[in-house]
């Protein structure tokens, strides 16, 4: 059995997630470096699991095309392995004038880093640190509501209870007037939808006609459903990843007669509307502020000690239950 790992570094140092090999996680010491002109160091308190991209990772299925786009902010290493990947850090900054103020920002799974100041965005008044490792879910969810051009009114169904699923649904939802399901094949997401106050429908009872339809779930088989179910010319958000997995989609029978529209979201770029006005950190900070509904406590599915996540990391990407899994520093 291996034995658990004490989080200890000198002021030098830090211990962060690194995967050598696909479906392999260990912690390694690395060094850490000063900060340069303009960074801060932040000691992570929590971090956040990102279960389908971070599992797409972990057993090395990022398609060569992509591995450049897919580079996550201060990742280590590559996809080809070894690799440090995670994005979802909360922390506390360290030095200079904004020293013991809470913070988020994009980073892999590590005790102590530093990151541009640009980059550690400050924790809203009513945001607890540790629901806040949900902010970089929020702000593709966010991304994605903006792809849909949801307008109130509308008849929305989303499908995949996953963490960015209900965040579009929970964010979706609050748009005025906006009838909305949130899809799943899990009869358990049930619960999940009622504490966010959701309407929710397993995915083989679904029915009637929508004018937005998301897919979040990284199943063809719901796109599929999603086209099945999408009224005279509505709009399909296609908000999933597959890695390097080809989904087969049914464009003959009504497709085009309905002239549906098939958009892909993700949250590498802003919607063409809104980047003349917006940039990355005016959607993380707006992401935040989001993270205020205490309901959203639900979306955390369950906790681990940094020490033991190389040991602990591949269960919970593999554990169908699994939310975002936070891990506590």
């Amino acid at each position: 059995m291996q034995e658990r790992i004490v989080v200890s570094e000198g002021p030098d140092e830090t211990l962060a997630l690194w995967l050598p090999a696909a479906g392999q996680a260990e912690l390694r010491a690395e060094p850490l470096p000063p900060p340069a002109p303009g960074a801060v160091t932040v000691r992570m308190l929590y971090s956040g699991i990102s279960r389908g991209t971070e599992a797409l990772v972990f057993s090395g299925r990022v398609p060569d095309s992509e591995r450049e786009r897919m580079r996550g902010p201060h990742m280590g290493g590559s996809f080809a392995f070894p690799v440090k990947y995670g994005y979802c850090a909360v922390g506390e900054i360290e030095d200079g004038p904004r020293a013991g103020e809470k913070i988020a920002c994009l980073h892999p799974h590590q005790a102590r880093f530093t990151v541009p100041e640009s980059e550690a965005i400050a924790l809203p008044d009513g945001v607890p640190p540790g629901r806040a490792v949900l902010a970089a879910n929020m702000e593709t969810a966010l991304n994605v509501v903006w792809d849909a051009a949801i307008l109130p009114g509308d008849r929305v169904c989303v499908f995949g209870a996953g963490v960015v699923g209900a965040l579009v649904a929970h964010i979706a939802a609050a748009i005025p007037g906006t009838e909305l399901v949130l899809v799943d094949i899990d009869p358990r997401r049930q619960a999940l939808a009622d504490a966010l106050g959701l309407a929710f429908s397993e995915a083989d009872r679904l029915a009637g006609s929508f004018d937005v339809l998301v897919n979040a779930s990284a199943s063809g088989a719901a796109l599929t459903q999603a086209i099945d179910h999408a009224g005279m010319e509505a709009r399909i958000v296609e908000a999933s990843w597959y890695g390097d997995r080809p989904v087969t989609l049914p464009l003959g029978g009504a497709f085009h007669a309905r002239r549906l529209s098939l958009v892909a979201s993700q949250v590498g770029a802003l919607p063409p509307a809104r980047r003349s006005r917006w940039d990355f950190s005016r959607r993380f900070a707006k992401a935040l502020e989001f993270l205020r509904d205490d309901r959203l406590e639900a979306l955390i599915s369950g906790e681990t000690a940094f020490g033991d996540l190389g040991r602990a990391y591949a269960g919970i990407l593999t554990d169908p239950t699994t939310l975002c899994h936070r891990i506590v520093y």
